[in-house]
């Protein structure tokens, strides 16, 4: 029996195309990068050129020009779905004559911001060093697009025809958190309804084999800023007696998480679906690589009592940052007007951003802060013991598919053929991604097929893709799409 999932174009003449198995679109995939490794790597590097930081329009059409034109050189026609203040949703359909199901592969075209200063090369003028590319988006995502482009073109060469309808659908706002991803596929349902989703963002797994995720953990972020007398006091003449904006803040913090990463805040864990049977087994399975990772971090200690693939399915509370006064050479002997934090809540099943919200909002109130959403005036500074400004951000919640269903076993099995061993499987990978959308209230698979190295730096200065992980990827794509 067929199972639903990944095939490929073939554009070209149907007619002289072939079906064939993972190990042979494999095959053709390693043949056509290691002929094309030059111009693949062209494609890539023109396309890192561009700066694609969400918030940047001019640049972010420019990305999705620059993906329609990439599939154009393919013969395949590409549109862009547009709303309102989005950026585009870029779509292109390879069918298959006869096919009855549609999988859709997603990836998304924007990155993080970038702090020049940090890179030891220029976050949009890719380098090759060591083995590795150096760009903003080098790993995420904009490898896997260009990886699904090559597998594409080896199968296409090897006229290795699809079993499937194919989609391919990719985002321009996922790092922004993907605030109108549900209203695109809510207004262009019909387009954007395949019968499974593969998502190709995230690393592998660090011992550098392949990774299958069937969950993501949810997010949502605020900005909390803690307030203190109206104007910088000395710090001799009022000390003790002033209170310090940056002092309330820590403790504020330090009342909400432990340092083993509990969350301290009361009733939090109460909607926390626990790990199914399936998933501990295949958390039983999977390498617990800690003590590697640890040594390359060069970390003392690790927090929580568990192994790294256990504490990624728990609730989390990062600090995402904290700022107040001044430090080093500018450092003065004053209490700050304001003390800044700037954290995000990474949330699993069946947790929502609203509830999560509440509950921290509840604990702040608690802890004798007055909540505000604007800049509070001298008169309500004055009339609170304690005045805390908290502003949300875009959020969504968890998902999970799953991982003993027929399409995920198909996957796993293909995935084996694909790289000659067994891929690692997590329940759910740690970062967030919106894969609830994409589940349509749990009716739709959504499978994570990552293939970019773990140490690429992702959100951070000097991101990188091994190279080699982007060759293994072009093989995992082509027989993923012909082997399903």
């Amino acid at each position: 029996m067929r199972v639903f999932f990944c095939a490929l174009l073939l554009v070209a003449s149907a007619a002289a195309a072939v079906a064939a198995t993972p190990g042979k679109a494999v095959d053709a995939a390693r043949r056509h990068h290691r002929a094309n490794q030059q111009q693949i790597l062209a494609e890539l590097t023109d396309f890192l050129a561009i700066p694609n930081v969400a918030s940047d329009t001019p640049n972010i059409e420019k990305n999705a020009a620059a993906i329609v034109g990439m599939f154009a050189k393919r013969g395949i026609e590409a549109r862009l779905l547009r709303g309102e203040g989005a950026p585009p949703l870029v779509v292109a359909d390879v069918p298959r004559k006869g096919a009855k199901r549609t999988i859709a592969f997603y990836a998304h075209y924007d990155g993080q911001p970038v702090d020049p200063a940090q890179w030891t090369s220029a976050p949009w003028s890719p380098e090759i060093r060591g083995g590795h590319l150096y760009a903003r988006s080098a790993s995420d995502d904009k490898s896997p697009i260009v990886a699904m482009l090559a597998a594409l073109d080896a199968l296409r060469t090897a006229k290795i025809a699809p079993s499937i309808n194919l989609k391919f659908v990719f985002e321009g706002e996922e790092e922004a958190g993907s605030p109108h991803l549900d209203h695109y596929l809510d207004r262009f349902a019909k387009e954007l309804s395949p019968d499974a989703w593969i998502l190709c963002d995230g690393p592998v797994h660090q011992s550098r084999r392949a990774l299958l995720y069937f969950g993501a953990r949810g997010v949502t972020g605020a900005e909390l800023t803690v307030y203190g007398p109206l104007r910088a006091l000395h710090s001799g003449h009022y000390g003790n007696w002033a209170p310090n904006p940056l002092v309330m803040l820590t403790h504020l913090i330090a009342s909400m998480r432990a340092s083993d990463g509990r969350i301290l805040i009361d009733g939090y864990y109460d909607d926390v679906v626990p790990v199914s049977e399936s998933e501990r087994a295949a958390l039983a399975k999977a390498p617990a690589f800690d003590e590697e990772i640890r040594r390359e971090l060069a970390l003392g200690r690790t927090e929580g009592s568990a192994t790294l693939n256990e504490e990624i399915l728990k609730p989390a509370l990062n600090i995402r940052g904290i700022a107040g006064g001044h430090v080093g050479a500018r450092a003065s002997n004053s209490i700050p007007t304001e003390a800044h934090a700037s954290f995000d809540l990474r949330l699993v099943p069946a947790q929502s951003p609203e509830r999560a919200q509440s509950l921290v909002e509840r604990h702040i109130v608690r802890r004798g802060f007055h909540i505000v959403r604007e800049p509070p005036s001298a008169e309500v500074r004055g009339a609170h013991p304690r005045v805390a400004k908290l502003v949300w951000g875009h959020g969504y919640p968890a998902a999970r598919t799953p991982m003993d269903s027929l399409i995920s076993k198909r996957v796993i099995d293909v995935a084996m053929v694909a790289t000659g061993s067994e891929p690692v499987l997590l329940p759910s990978l740690g970062g967030s991604i919106p894969m609830y959308l994409f589940q349509r209230g749990g009716k739709v698979p959504v499978i994570g097929v990552p293939i970019v190295n773990h140490d690429n730096n992702q959100h951070a200065a000097n991101e990188n893709l091994r190279l080699e992980n982007l060759w293994q990827g072009i093989e995992l794509f082509a027989a993923l799409f012909a082997g399903m």
